[in-house]
């Protein structure tokens, strides 16, 4: 089936192309990197995670949420939803794949990377996540090619892809809570010592990942032949709404723990990103439309008149993904680390090679899912006419 990733149209190919075109100057600024280190970015031993681990933390929530219609379609037998399951599966393979490229950027060194195999600790949260991240790119890679070709060949899929789909279920939440434990399990940082943390994670992925598909089948109904189905946009809507809004909750609840006590190395963090500390408040402004743009979302999602309006649906699945995308990372990430723990502030921000490099990750993930995608599409719609 994949030869029909092959075959398109002129503006299929410029799309391509121009993210070809991206990823390679990513690539050359990469080979700059591995030659004169990571000094290119702008972490420090006060910041020693940046853009790269605030991007993998966001996408690994992208990943996540495509579960959000594999639960109704498999376990419930929610038949609508069976149109864009592989839309999802395929979502989160192009987003697991972001996520592992990101890690290897971020490392300085691809060849660590066997260190985890040569040298396991199970007792490394590290250890785990590189388990869930990899069997969960496995799951999605088989369930969703082999129920897209049992659906060329109209017949349902065998007995043991559905159990696999089954366990991707499952597994699908524990990539998000392994890489909320890795922030709630430093006992060292305050912003991120809090048992609410995977609770927000998965909120927050259930809402972003839904956002993106239902934005992914506007563009797939207006450029193809295929209809995603209204009732199928709906119903992700109305999972946006929910999930975005208990993910709001939990962030006021944060709010209200951190001033309510009044603990001093809490309350840091809390200035920093919100009112700036010390001079220091390059985040101040993302952080207050971060918080106005996701209550905009929720205010708007909740009115059903505009939440069926596709104008205004796409222009809030925008704002909870740039919202949602400043959260869990920048805000999260350097909010964390800033102050440190002898109350030092280090400002960051990412370089320009930093930033780019990112881009290009983001460019392969795109121009992956542009190729499944095509696939997919090619067959629903050979099989309707």
């Amino acid at each position: 089936m994949f030869e029909k990733a092959l075959v398109g149209s002129r503006r299929y190919w410029t799309w391509v192309f121009f993210l070809l075109s991206v990823v390679g100057v990513g690539f050359i600024l990469y080979l700059w990197q591995l030659k004169v280190g990571l000094k290119i970015t702008d972490m420090s031993r006060d910041v020693s995670w940046g853009f790269y681990i605030a991007n993998f933390t966001y996408l690994v929530g992208v990943a996540a949420g495509g579960v959000m219609v594999a639960i109704p379609y498999y376990l419930h037998n929610y038949k609508t939803f069976g149109r864009i399951a592989v839309l999802g599966e395929f979502l989160a393979i192009a987003a697991v794949i972001m996520c592992l490229s990101l890690i290897i950027v971020d490392l300085g060194r691809p060849m660590r990377l066997f260190n985890v195999l040569l040298h396991p600790t199970p007792h490394s949260i590290l250890f785990w996540d590189m388990i869930v991240l990899n069997g969960y790119l496995l799951l999605n890679m088989v369930v969703g090619w082999m129920a897209l070709q049992a659906e060329r060949n109209e017949i349902p899929p065998a007995k043991w892809v559905k159990f696999l789909a089954y366990v991707a279920i499952v597994w699908a939440p524990c990539i998000h809570i392994v890489t909320a434990f890795l922030y709630s399990g430093l006992p060292g940082r305050g912003f991120w010592l809090t048992a609410i943390m995977a609770p927000r994670f998965l909120a927050s992925a259930f809402a972003a990942g839904p956002a993106f598909l239902i934005l992914f089948c506007f563009i797939i109904r207006k450029y193809t032949k295929f209809d995603p189905g209204k009732e199928a946009i709906q119903t992700l809507a109305k999972i946006v709404t929910y999930s975005i809004s208990i993910n709001f909750c939990f962030f006021l609840f944060e709010v209200f723990t951190t001033v309510y006590s009044q603990i001093p190395e809490h309350m840091q963090h809390f200035k920093f990103l919100f009112v700036g500390l010390e001079g220091h408040g390059k985040l101040v402004p993302w952080m207050w439309f971060c918080f106005i743009g996701m209550l905009t979302a929720i205010i708007l999602l909740v009115i059903p008149s505009i939440r069926k309006d596709e104008s205004a649906l796409a222009v809030c699945c925008v704002l909870v993904i740039v919202t949602t995308w400043i959260d869990k990372g920048l805000g999260l990430l350097i909010g964390g680390f800033t102050p440190n723990p002898f109350d030092r502030i280090t400002d960051y921000w990412p370089t320009f090679p930093e930033a780019f490099i990112t881009l290009a990750v983001w460019a392969l993930g795109f121009l992956i899912l542009t190729m499944l995608y095509k696939v997919a599409i090619s067959v629903k719609e050979e099989i309707r006419e």
